[in-house]
């Protein structure tokens, strides 16, 4: 899998935040494991979506809008 320098960042910056709030430490395979587990569980329908209705789908089932 590779993701975007954006996406990376990203990840750290997430890992970097919960280490400090509160000492838990996180790495990215962790993340993005529990990101796709979540996706599992939340039982959304992706059949026949693209990679951009897809990212909307996911926003909108977290809560929050797609930029």
């Amino acid at each position: 899998m590779v993701l975007f320098d954006r996406q990376v960042v990203h990840l750290d910056r997430l890992a970097a935040d919960a280490r400090e709030r509160n000492g838990k430490i996180l790495n990215r395979a962790e993340i993005i494991r529990a990101l796709i587990d979540g996706l599992i569980d939340s039982g959304i329908d992706i059949a026949g979506v693209g990679p951009m209705d897809l990212r909307s789908r996911v926003a909108r089932q977290l809560g929050t809008p797609y930029r």
